[in-house]
């Protein structure tokens, strides 16, 4: 019984679709937010390399790491300010 509904609830994640400056759905959204984490990364990366901390005392930027790691935590919540909102309000079915 649960396999059904699980397949059923399956079904609608794949069916939604994402509203950025274009439309995309679920595996396509997935694709975006690897794709933005990746580019956060390698930014947090090139921030330590370039810019960095000269003392070592910066909690941040001292390590390669912890530049890369906020870069990809970064990179992974930007793309949610592209998305846009339905102008038709949020379904009561949703909340199940």
């Amino acid at each position: 019984m649960q396999d059904e509904h699980m397949s059923k609830d399956t079904k609608q994640r794949k069916g939604k679709l994402r509203n950025f400056p274009f439309s995309v759905n679920h595996q396509r959204y997935l694709y975006v937010i690897g794709a933005f984490t990746l580019v956060g990364v390698l930014a947090g990366y090139a921030y330590f390399y370039y810019i960095g901390c000269r003392t070592g005392s910066c909690a941040i930027t001292s390590n390669p790491y912890m530049s890369m790691a906020w870069g990809g935590v970064l990179g992974y919540l930007l793309p949610d300010f592209f998305v846009k909102k339905d102008k038709k309000g949020v379904d009561a079915s949703d909340d199940d």
